[in-house]
């Protein structure tokens, strides 16, 4: 078969063993009624010191479980997985593969954490690395990262994908039946994927990605995978000095700086059980080349060509030859659908040249119709409103929902602008 593809070939690396293969004897093992197995108690969780990353982790990193934390290079991992290693008071065996024992010591110094329950041990080779963890049995073992990973029975290269799955099993083995907790630290791709087979994924217990520009103080901490949580929550963190803090109110931060210009309004988002205000950004501007330019940072660039083309037909502007440039101030991704109000709004504004007359924080989703669908939480969205001090809110014409000195605008159709 053909995929039609250019540049889908890639090196796969035979892998032997050390040694030949040995006969076993095989013994059949003895089932056991699962009403006979205890309920495994899922809140005996270690805290790792931060509001934020517990939150995310659905109240601390199990005993026993899998962790995975990707990111791109320079994002704060290191930094994270130090802060939690020093905040633990349990003994924590860090493997650090990335950083010499010295250069380990300072970075805990800079963050001025604690390094009397820490345990520094040199990349060994994963089989005798699993052996070692047994035998000192700490509470929580922190790799960073599995790349650096090596093997006396594989002859593969450290980072390989096939190294790199071997070593997880291994350590997914040894989590299982020690119940010593296990915090992988991974690289990812430059498409943003993490770095080695997709299998890793499926293996771990957790995870996490740390993500955000590298370019904006903001980190935002989120889970794509936890068999113990949600995995829908969201921690924000700043990166200083100190590391990376968290931020208790994001939405005070992410428009402390906004400006009512053309372009500029507010949207409500909601992430797990949290609902953040943040600033989106439009331009619109005739545009110099035959095919007009559409990019979007912090939102999906297809919806964005979508609600383009939706303003176009249902609301008559006409943006088949305007250049449309769409920002989410602070690092922010604009996920949910609740999202296209403001977006449409901001285009709208940028279109025209004209503010809100008093600040307007929009919500709703919106059809190829061109009318406003409503989206989950909107009380819980209208009273984040009304605390930060906001006057006004733009909200599907179908949607209930009120909060005390906060004016409700009702929209059903994106031509209502």
């Amino acid at each position: 078969m053909e995929c039609d593809k250019w540049g889908t070939l890639q090196k796969q690396e035979e892998v032997r063993l050390s040694g030949p293969l040995k006969s076993v004897k095989v013994t059949a093992g003895t089932s056991k009624p699962l009403k006979d197995v205890g309920k495994q108690n899922e809140h005996d969780r270690i805290s790792t010191g931060d509001g934020e990353t517990d939150r995310v982790l659905g109240g601390g990193i199990v005993r026993g479980s899998l962790v995975l934390l990707s990111g791109e290079p320079g994002i704060g991992k290191s930094t994270l997985v130090a802060a939690i290693a020093g905040s633990i008071k349990e003994t924590v065996l860090y493997v650090s593969g990335e950083e010499s024992p010295t250069q380990l010591a300072a970075r805990f110094a800079r963050l001025g954490k604690s390094v009397d329950s820490v345990r520094v041990l040199d990349p060994l080779p994963i089989e005798t690395l699993v052996a070692t963890i047994e035998k000192e049995a700490p509470a929580l073992v922190v790799v960073d990262s599995v790349q650096t990973l090596s093997s006396s029975q594989l002859d593969s290269t450290a980072g390989s994908p096939t190294l790199v799955r071997y070593a997880t099993s291994l350590l997914l083995d040894l989590a299982k039946r020690t119940n010593i907790s296990v915090l992988l630290v991974g690289q990812v791709t430059k498409d943003g994927s993490i770095a080695g087979p997709k299998t890793l994924e499926h293996l771990v217990d957790a995870v996490v990605n740390l993500e955000g520009d590298p370019v904006h103080a903001y980190r935002m901490l989120r889970a794509s995978k936890n068999r113990f949580g949600a995995t829908d929550e969201i921690g924000v963190f700043e990166m200083k000095q100190e590391g990376l803090v968290a931020v208790p109110n994001p939405s005070e931060r992410f428009l402390a700086e906004r400006s009512n210009t053309p372009g500029s309004v507010i949207a409500a988002m909601v992430e797990g059980s949290r609902v953040f205000l943040v600033e989106v950004q439009a331009l619109v501007e005739k545009s110099s080349y035959g095919t007009p330019v559409r990019r979007a940072s912090g939102f999906d660039q297809g919806r964005l060509q979508m609600l383009i083309a939706i303003l176009s037909k249902r609301a008559g502007l006409k943006l088949g030859e305007m250049d449309v440039y769409i920002n989410v101030i602070g690092g922010m991704k604009l996920t949910e659908p609740g999202a296209d109000l403001a977006v449409c709004a901001a285009i709208n504004g940028a279109f025209k040249n004209t503010v809100d007359e008093a600040a307007t924080v929009y919500m709703g989703e919106v059809g190829l119709g061109g009318e406003v669908r409503s989206v989950p939480m909107i009380e819980k969205r209208l009273v984040e409103i009304a605390r930060l001090g906001l006057p006004r809110a733009a909200v599907p014409a179908k949607s209930r929902g009120k909060s005390k000195g906060l004016e409700i605008v009702k929209v059903g159709n994106v031509k209502e602008f």
